[in-house]
């Protein structure tokens, strides 16, 4: 006699839908490792672009020569002081860190030396701004001195025809900051009465008579 239908359903075997691979009992963690190095040493482009042009700035309103510099220009030098920076001292300082930290990646250990010698520029950078400014500060007054001086030895012996505007004076930095050549000119601007100042005199005795040659004749001179 057949088995009827509801049997033989009921003596089947039991197939599972789907099997489940056994979860591996440990991880592999080294591409995570390799991604958080990634993403810390990540910051020597970013960091180059932001300190150069924080270079630019500082120098447009620090040059280390002279009395401005323009932005184009200071964020250029920024890029090429930076950029070899970069390229020749990135390289051994990378190695130092790794010595600090062995499990440092070398590529990473060299973005992060990269991101320093940046660092380091922008601060030698103001550092040199600084000290110039204080350089072009004490110049400035040495200037004024040598003028209040000129101005003083002018109004009272030269002639009247030279007093008439001691307030447009005109001074040329003959051995800057102790010697000071200084001319005024009469109304007409056909005559000069020229000075020598030399700070390192005292006020009483550092300005002498030095004749009627412009200064502009005397700077054609020396250039």
């Amino acid at each position: 006699m057949a088995p009827s239908p509801v049997g033989a359903f009921l003596n089947a075997p039991v197939v599972a839908p789907f099997q489940l691979a056994p979860y591996p009992s440990e991880m592999d963690a080294a591409p995570l490792v390799r991604l958080r190095w990634r993403l810390r040493g990540a910051w020597l482009w970013p960091s180059f672009v932001v300190l150069t042009l924080a270079d630019g700035a500082i120098l447009h309103d620090l040059p280390l020569a002279g009395d401005s510099a323009s932005l184009i220009g200071a964020w250029l030098l920024g890029v090429v002081l930076s950029l070899l920076a970069i390229v020749l001292l990135a390289g051994p300082l990378g190695h130092l860190v790794r010595r600090l930290r062995p499990d440092m990646p070398k590529l990473v250990a060299r973005n992060y030396a990269g991101a320093l010698l940046t660092l380091a520029i922008t601060l030698a950078l103001v550092a040199g701004g600084l000290v110039h400014r204080h350089v072009i500060n004490a110049d400035r007054g040495a200037l004024e001195d040598a003028v209040a001086r000129a101005e003083a030895y002018i109004g009272d012996h030269a002639p009247a025809e030279f007093q008439y505007d001691l307030t447009h004076l005109n001074t040329y930095p003959a051995q800057p900051p102790d010697i000071y050549r200084t001319c005024a000119i009469n109304p007409s601007g056909t005559r000069s009465y020229c000075v020598v100042v030399n700070r390192q005199q005292p006020f009483g005795r550092s300005v002498h008579y030095d004749g009627a040659e412009p200064n502009g004749i005397l700077a054609e001179g020396t250039n």
